[in-house]
């Protein structure tokens, strides 16, 4: 902590007392070309800070009352040495600003300006996933923090407002110009409260990217008070639901015949809703069997392969269509949008009796699982679902995967005979697990 200047004018609530009223502070001087100002009124006194710019011209702040009748808060009411410690931040901000570290502002600059400007520009370089993560950040991050000055923001407000998030009840789809809906969680079901955490993990994430982006641009003097909130601990262990070949059977029978074919597309490609969506005939080459994904969440494009039924699939949809067509479109013929396979998912698994409902990043999951299941190395399924390495596909599919260890206990464990809660022995069988 930098050296207090002293003053014994100005630096105790008595000496004050003896200075006569003017508009003209009391100077205090911090350090070269940095001030310190006490303005003297009638009633009260307020602290002022000066600053030499390079151009030898002088910028002021005002920096809040002083504890003439009031005890100080670090707030709005200041001591000598508090306001002393306010100076120097906005000191070295001005400072930052000459050097060309820090942007000159009219007005502070908030959290919700921070947001605009990061999704902005990673729309600029062609992110992906945008558009979601901007929806989460309208719903989650600016109504508690959006109007909060990023330089004033604190480490303690970032752990509370995560701690918020964690807590707060899950936000439930809710048709345009309805208050939105929110359905509890039960706080004693670990599951619904990991789930609950890595939501706000994940938004966390979002949050620092965006803070991240304003230190770098200038806006802000210090990432600290940010970098030292932690996420939430062992939140994110992969939970993979995968259907059965029964329940692919039910749910592509329960579907209509357009939103069928996007279902048999992710079931049979792993590709994701979006990536389907966007799949043109010039895309599909059933020479070499494969699709290519133009645009996938990581912003590389890859080559999905076809196996034999999908092989089929691609080419009953695209014979006869110019290569511009798409590939999967809607009863009337228009693309498929975000958010468009909800309502119909939902509606084929009531029809399919599949309880949970399926989501439609499921199909992927299964996709990638039954690759797991026949022994597929983790990089080969790394490739097919477009992974930048096979550390995500370890972390979702890799216990799924045909086990030696597994394997060899199935094969060898003894027969205890140690019968049922009946007394009558169980049977124990030799088997060859999946791991």
């Amino acid at each position: 902590m930098a050296r207090l200047a002293r003053d014994s004018k100005t630096d105790t609530r008595s000496a004050r007392t003896k200075l006569a009223s003017r508009r003209e502070p009391y100077w205090t001087k911090v350090s070269e070309g940095c001030f310190l100002g006490y303005r003297k009124g009638q009633k009260a006194g307020t602290w002022i800070a000066r600053f030499r710019t390079q151009e030898s011209t002088q910028a002021y702040e005002s920096l809040g009352a002083a504890d003439d009748h009031r005890d100080p808060d670090g707030l709005s009411v200041f001591d000598f040495a508090q306001a002393q410690e306010k100076a120097r931040d906005w000191f070295d901000r001005k400072a930052r600003e000459q050097a060309g570290l820090l942007v000159a502002l009219d007005s502070p600059y908030t959290v919700a300006d921070a947001l605009r400007d990061y999704f902005q520009a990673r729309e600029q370089k062609g992110s992906r996933g945008v558009y979601q993560d901007r929806k989460s950040a309208d719903a989650r991050i600016l109504p508690a923090l959006g109007t909060l000055e990023v330089e004033r923001l604190t480490t303690k407000r970032i752990r509370d407002w995560l701690y918020e998030i964690a807590t707060a009840p899950k936000l439930v789809r809710t048709k345009p110009g309805l208050d939105r809906q929110t359905k509890a969680h039960d706080a004693r079901d670990p599951d619904a409260v990991r789930a609950r955490r890595a939501t706000a993990n994940r938004l966390l994430t979002v949050l620092k990217a965006a803070l991240n982006h304003a230190h770098r641009e200038g806006f802000a003097r210090s990432d600290e008070a940010w970098r030292k909130v932690k996420p939430f601990a062992a939140v994110d262990e992969a939970v993979v639901r995968y259907l059965s070949a029964d329940e692919c059977r039910r749910l592509v029978n329960a579907c209509d015949p357009a939103f069928r074919n996007l279902v048999r597309g992710a079931l049979l490609t792993g590709c994701r809703y979006g990536e389907l969506c966007r799949i043109k005939v010039a895309d599909v080459n059933l020479d070499s069997g494969t699709v290519l994904v133009r645009q996938s969440k990581g912003g590389k494009p890859r080559h999905v392969v076809l196996a034999g039924e999908a092989q089929v699939m691609f080419s009953t949809l695209t014979a006869g269509k110019p290569g511009t067509a798409l590939v999967f479109t809607r009863p009337d013929g228009a693309a498929w949008a975000a958010s468009h396979q909800q309502r119909p998912i939902d509606d084929a698994s009531t029809r399919a009796k599949i309880v949970p409902a399926v989501t439609f990043h499921q199909l992927r999951h299964t996709h990638a699982s039954n690759l797991a299941m026949a022994g597929v190395p983790m990089g080969v399924i790394a490739q097919q679902l477009g992974h930048a390495d096979t550390r995500i596909t370890e972390k979702h599919y890799a216990h799924l995967a045909p086990s030696y260890v597994a394997d060899t206990i199935r094969a060898n464990f003894p027969a205890l005979n140690l019968g049922t809660d009946e007394g009558a022995p169980i049977q124990i069988r030799k088997v060859r697990g999946n791991g």
